[in-house]
């Protein structure tokens, strides 16, 4: 695992994938750790760093929490990466930037030969991707750590500078220092590195312009004058000493290879490994073609690759974009090949004998010719280079086009767009002067060159619009990417100023068939299965061609066009256009087809095809059928709110549409009619989930009755999971066990995964009530392995809340609140309330057992005003209200509040006998006892204790041992007092 400091922090995989590591705090600790290279860091070190004077309520615990998020982030080594030392935290890191740069400078300073020095500093260079420690710069902690790599850099820079002077690169340098020197204008040995290389580029009055303004500078902003060696250097520019000219070296005196390569104004960015690919590639083949859509790049990486001093005969650029004539002549103007002497061409010469001409001239010569931008003309190009190459053995060709040549020995090389982590490098070093990444900005430069697609085009013109806008400004009206891209690219050919004259120079390649193919397939906005573009009358023949043409990226089984190439499409088509007639009722057939697979074997393949057409599912609106086929689909992966709305929409008032809005907290509303037992079941289940066993018990009954009498095996094992939750509520657990047990049974025989987690979490429930934590532990945890491995994760939320449960009664806090908090991170990415309302009680639970009263009172609060809330919407008391109300009155009785804490508990006691619920009703006289040790009261405090022991004892739930704390903490003092 690599980590990087020289820019934004970062982390990537052995295998280059860029590794997230979500929350600022995380990122601080893990910057912390890497600023100490290696050595520990002891933890109120950490603390001080990262929170200063406002420590968290538990500050060794919170740390161990960050320590926790940050291994879990760095994946499966994160164990061994972060590891704690009797002297602090140690970050195992085997690579980073800032010790690889350092690696890099020393090898150069020991290095003797000019070129191989200048190439690993550029190498060391091109490491950094912004300022060091960007995101945390101003950070106390970070502050020496990021002004000494800084001046390292510059250091660096300067020495790069003198070096490629020394090799007689003046003239590029005049141009490319010139703003280096305006972010650091008093480096004086910077500064006479410029001097020089203007002199030397015959640019003499600004040279001594330069050395004005730094003197003038000096004395404004520091009282100094120049150093004696940069006024020496002045003197000699004065009197133009021949001392200044170039002084030839092994490198520069010999005859350097001829070429029209422009001189690039800007560094390349996340190709490093690509331009090695294709110098590889050239060292194998004679014919390279660099394929990929508009503005992926083809050109600039070629122009990188190609700018290599290892052909004799030079390199050559020839632009065919807007070529007119013929080819031949084209290029042999670039070459500087004259008609009359190398070709012996004439007016009127048959093009065929032009070519000849033409590679007769180049017979015996060694060198690179560049062909850019040929799909246009790609079967003219591909017959001349045919030749060319046949004719002169030494000629290598480098060609750019959105399709290959298609000849013999052509080694192809597909230019992909920059990943999310090159892209983000790309888009912060083209904005706006002085733009530096930060927390607040990130998010919203990813989603930018998210939605661009990663192409470097159109990332330099979104970039460039940055300084009016703001990158917010940008990422909100990218849904009008066309007008916004319309500007901003001066400077380059015609076709490439704006986002639309990209893709309009693509389109105008392809066939009228290509075309409509195309706009159908840009219907599919999440891309679509060679299967779906058949029904949407794109055929194999039509797909392949434009997969060639870079048009649509290929990812079998799943094919998909760019957002910038889809929105082109998108708006030449009318809504009421066929394609996206066909389109919806292809995956209305498909949905249909994928709900009885979604309920046995092989729920799990038929889950993840859905789940790879979700947005094309949501593509599809106003049908009915739709909503109903992908109801259960929706159901399990956690979308209820995304459920609801469709069938509101479509269906409302029927009995799905009603069961949803319940688990989504869209209040209550009458059923129009039940059409089958399944209607009756999904209802009676949502009912269980607000805890209304009234409205849930007679449907569950109806449902279980039609389903056996239909032999509808999965009905039935669903209704005896209800079953099993409704006779938990009414504390019948004999009942309970049997209905679950019955339940899991079923489902195991029919292969249902799912149904056989909701089994085993009731049954898992059960065990904890009975005290058998290493059963209710084994149920969960298989839970867990199941709900993970269908991405059920709204489920996982649940079972990781449960096994906190677990970890709480077997008095591991740690684990415990860790539970809670990833069950809680989950839910809330899911957006479902109701999972986040179970790991804040857990929370709370956490927080009053460790002695943090002020949490866990702060915690139980905000979730007794939700379930008021909902209790108010359904009109039903919470099962949830009585557990919190206990909690909330064993706070204020710990505090010694016996007033606060008897209120609290006597409204628990009726809430739990509205409920009906035993076991409720044994809580509220438990912390009435509470209430009574406090106010002295032995002899009454002794009876409820004895009555809500006897009560639970009624239903066969005597308090377990590990649950007994409160209860014999109570009993004692009430036995101290009546002494």
């Amino acid at each position: 695992m690599r980590f990087g400091v020289l820019g934004p922090l970062a982390v990537w995989a052995d295998d280059g994938r860029p590794v997230r590591v979500p929350e600022v705090k995380v990122r601080a600790l893990l910057a912390d750790l890497l600023v100490h290279e290696g050595r520990p860091v002891p933890a109120d070190r950490l603390l001080d760093d990262l929170w200063g004077e406002e420590l968290p309520g538990n500050p060794a615990n919170t740390l161990q929490t960050k320590v926790s998020q940050l291994r879990r982030a760095l994946g499966r080594d994160g164990r061994d990466l972060v590891v704690f030392q009797p002297a602090g935290y140690v970050l195992r890191a085997a690579e980073v930037d800032a010790l690889t740069f350092a690696g890099l400078l020393d090898r150069a300073r020991a290095t003797a030969d000019p070129r191989a020095k200048a190439d690993l500093l550029s190498d060391a260079l091109a490491l950094w991707r912004g300022p060091a420690f960007a995101e945390f710069r101003d950070e106390e902690f970070t502050r020496a750590a990021a002004t000494r790599l800084e001046e390292q850099r510059l250091t660096a820079v300067e020495e790069q500078a003198e070096v490629r002077l020394a090799l007689g690169e003046h003239s590029r340098l005049a141009d490319e220092l010139g703003e280096v020197v305006a972010e650091h204008p008093l480096r004086e040995r910077l500064r006479a590195t410029h001097l020089r290389a203007l002199y030397r580029s015959g640019r003499q009055s600004e040279a001594l312009a330069g050395y004005t303004e730094l003197r003038e500078r000096l004395a404004d902003e520091l009282g100094l004058d120049p150093g004696p060696e940069l006024a020496a250097l002045y003197q000699a520019i004065l009197r133009q000493d021949q001392g200044l000219a170039p002084v030839p070296t092994p490198a520069t005196s010999a005859a350097r290879p001829r070429t029209n390569l422009p001189a690039q104004l800007t560094g390349l960015i996340g190709r490093q490994e690509a331009v090695a690919r294709v110098r590889a590639l050239l060292d194998s083949s004679r014919l390279v073609t660099l394929t990929g859509p508009g503005g992926v790049g083809k050109t600039r990486l070629a122009l990188a690759a190609a700018a290599d001093p290892t052909y004799p005969g030079g390199v050559w650029l020839v632009e065919l974009a807007g070529a007119a004539g013929e080819l031949a002549e084209r290029v042999a103007a670039e070459l500087g090949i004259r008609d009359e002497t190398a070709s012996g061409s004439r007016p009127g010469m048959p093009p065929a004998a032009l070519a000849h001409r033409l590679a007769d001239a180049l017979r015996g010569q060694e060198l690179l010719l560049v062909l850019d931008n040929c799909e246009h003309l790609v079967e003219q190009v591909a017959e001349l280079t045919t030749l060319l190459l046949r004719t002169a053995p030494g000629l290598r060709v480098l060609a750019t086009s959105q399709e290959s040549l298609a000849v013999p020995g052509e080694s192809l090389y597909t230019v992909a767009p920059l990943g999310l982590a090159d892209a983000v490098e790309l888009f912060a070093a083209r904005a706006a002067p002085g733009f530096t990444m930060d927390a607040e900005s990130a998010p919203w430069v990813e989603a930018i060159c998210a939605r661009l697609d990663g192409l470097p085009l159109a990332l330099e013109l979104a970039a460039a619009r940055v300084r009016a806008l703001g990158v917010r400004g940008v990422a909100e009206r990218l849904d009008d990417r066309f007008r916004l891209l319309a500007a901003g690219g001066r400077g380059r050919p015609a076709r490439q100023q704006t986002l639309r004259a990209v893709i309009d120079w693509s389109w105008d390649q392809l066939t009228e068939p290509q075309r409509a193919a195309l706009c159908a397939l840009a219907a599919h906005p999440g891309g679509c299965t060679a299967e779906a573009a058949e029904a949407s009358g794109v055929d194999l023949d039509l797909l392949d061609q434009l997969v060639n043409r870079s048009m649509v990226v290929a990812d079998p089984p799943r094919y998909r066009l760019m957002e910038s190439i889809a929105a082109y499409c998108l708006a030449l088509l009318d809504e009421d256009d066929p394609v996206f007639a066909r389109r919806d009722a292809y995956y209305v057939e498909l949905a249909e087809r994928a709900r009885p697979h979604l309920q046995g074997p092989t729920q799990r393949e038929w889950l993840r095809r859905l789940d790879d057409e979700v947005l094309n599912l949501l593509a599809v609106t106003g049908s009915r059928r739709l909503a109903h086929a992908l109801a259960w689909y929706r159901y399990l992966r956690g979308r209820h709110g995304e459920a609801h709305r469709h069938l509101a929409a479509t269906d409302a008032g029927s009995a799905l549409e009603v069961g949803f809005a319940m688990l989504v907290g869209a209040g209550r509303a009458e059923v129009k009619e039940y059409p089958d037992a399944r209607s009756r079941w999904f209802v009676a289940h949502a009912y269980l989930h607000l805890g209304d066993v009234a409205a849930a018990g007679p449907l569950l009954g109806e449902a279980l009755a039609g389903f056996r009498a239909l032999d509808d095996r999965w009905g039935a094992a669903a209704a005896l999971a209800g079953l099993a939750k409704l006779a938990t509520f009414q504390g019948d657990f004999a009942a309970a066990e049997r209905s679950g047990t019955e339940s899991m049974a079923l489902f195991g025989e029919l292969g249902d995964r799912w149904g056989q987690s909701q089994a085993a979490d009731q049954l898992g429930y059960l065990a904890e009530i009975a005290g058998d934590y290493e059963r209710a532990g084994r149920l969960h945890r298989e839970g867990l392995r199941v709900a993970e491995d269908l991405r059920l994760w709204t489920d996982v939320s649940y079972r990781l809340s449960s096994l906190g449960r677990i970890a709480l009664l077997t008095g591991d806090l740690a684990a415990s609140r860790e539970f809670h908090e990833r069950g809680m991170r989950l839910a809330a990415e899911q957006s479902n309330r109701f999972a986040e309302e179970f790991a804040r009680v857990g929370l709370g639970l956490v927080a009053r057992r460790s002695g943090d009263l002020d949490t866990a009172e702060r915690l139980f609060r905000e979730s007794l005003e939700w379930n008021r809330r909902l209790e108010a919407d359904y009109g039903v008391p919470f099962y949830g209200v009585t557990l919190i109300l206990a909690e909330l009155g064993f706070v204020a009785e710990r505090r010694g509040d016996a007033v606060q804490a008897r209120a609290l508990h006597l409204e628990g006691l009726a809430a739990a006998h509205e409920i009906g619920d035993p076991r409720s009703v044994a809580l509220a006289q438990e912390g009435l006892a509470g209430v009574a040790a406090l106010e002295g009261a032995a002899e009454e405090g002794l009876r409820l204790l004895e009555e809500a022991s006897a009560l639970r004892a009624s239903v066969g739930a005597p308090l377990p041992p590990a649950e007994r704390g409160d209860v014999d903490r109570i009993r004692s003092a009430l036995e101290g007092v009546a002494r």
